[in-house]
């Protein structure tokens, strides 16, 4: 683990071994590298992170918290002591009709992108301060689909998009100027790379007709990331689901990399952009919930072998290694890209 080892494949200037980062929320595990509880010690992901050998850090920060309308669509039981569950349901929205009506900019405002920036700068230097042997992104994670998702929530986004495409693409325009603002002031900051999340698509891909997001999504996409661009960042791009169909349209757009679960094609990508661009994962978190030792064994060795000679591939498990995950599975899963990572 290092900065410089990170740095260098953001860079896509091979370093000697195999760079990882996770996102990773199991406690269990943090208990058992550390020593220390994260629910009581906040230092304990820190050490866990130098400990595992994490290179870069998964990040976004989108500002405050939206101060308007948003859904809840609540949460089944997930982490350890089901403290995540959520039965409180609920949308503001009554009708499709509200929803195409809704103007993001009116409802939430627009920040003060120097503001702003100063804000995000504070926390990226503690953040990076507190983590220096590893490299802190900046980022945004409710960029366009993400956003009418938490506005919205699944069953009014979905029932109203379609209804009129045009008139849906004037909300999509009020969530891409709060978006814009923000990237603006990120953009300020002294961050070296920058992690835009968008959840586009689902397992299956396309949540809507490929050609919806050429028109209404990835020239937006483009115009982001050519003001972080233009300020020297590397952008990185995120999305759980299969996104394999629309991997060109986002290299076309300008992305620089991409963080992706094992739903999105690998192989395609390596011998597409394994020279020139940044890929992060595809490890299948489901062989290490579900399966055997050698199921995870078979599963990190496909990705080694994949990805070990592009010069900006990193190690992780996509989706994220879970609080179900076995601890056993998961220890035997580091001490194999501990192991695989230095053969390249």
């Amino acid at each position: 683990m290092s900065y410089e080892r990170g740095w260098a494949a953001l860079n896509l200037k091979m370093p000697d071994t195999i760079p990882h980062t996770e996102y990773c929320s199991h406690p269990g595990l943090v208990r058992y590298i550390t020593g220390t509880d994260p629910n009581v010690d906040g230092n304990a992901w820190r050490r866990f992170f130098e400990l595992t050998d994490y290179d870069i850090l998964w990040y976004s920060n989108d500002g405050p918290e939206w101060q308007g309308r948003t859904t809840c669509m609540g949460h089944a039981v997930f982490q350890e002591g089901d403290t995540d569950y959520n039965p409180n349901i609920h949308c503001p929205f009554k009708t499709p009709e509200e929803v195409l009506d809704f103007d993001p900019v009116k409802e939430y405002g627009l920040p003060d992108i120097n503001e702003r920036a100063q804000y995000f700068e504070q926390i990226y230097q503690s953040e990076q301060k507190a983590s220096p042997t590893l490299v802190v992104p900046g980022g945004y994670y409710k960029t366009l689909i993400s956003a009418c998702i938490a506005a919205f929530g699944w069953e009014m986004f979905l029932s109203s998009a379609p209804l009129d495409y045009e008139r849906f693409g004037r909300v999509l325009d009020g969530f891409f100027e709060i978006t814009m603002a923000n990237v603006r002031a990120w953009a300020k900051t002294s961050i070296k790379f920058f992690i835009q999340h968008d959840d586009i698509v689902w397992t299956e891909g396309a949540i809507f007709h490929p050609e919806w997001y050429r028109k209404y999504v990835f020239p937006k996409f483009k115009k982001l990331w050519n003001v972080l661009k233009d300020a020297g960042k590397i952008v990185l791009f995120c999305s759980d689901g299969n996104f394999t169909e629309f991997v060109d349209d986002i290299a076309d757009a300008g992305a620089d990399g991409f963080i992706f679960e094992p739903l999105t094609d690998l192989k395609y990508i390596v011998e597409k952009y394994g020279r020139t661009k940044v890929i992060v994962g595809n490890i299948d978190t489901r062989a290490l919930t579900f399966g055997t030792k050698e199921d995870v064994r078979a599963e990190v060795r496909r990705c080694y072998e994949l990805g070990r000679k592009c010069p900006g591939y990193f190690f992780a498990v996509g989706n994220h290694i879970p609080h179900n995950v076995p601890l056993e599975n998961a220890l035997y899963y580091l001490d194999l890209i501990r192991e695989m990572g230095k053969h390249r």
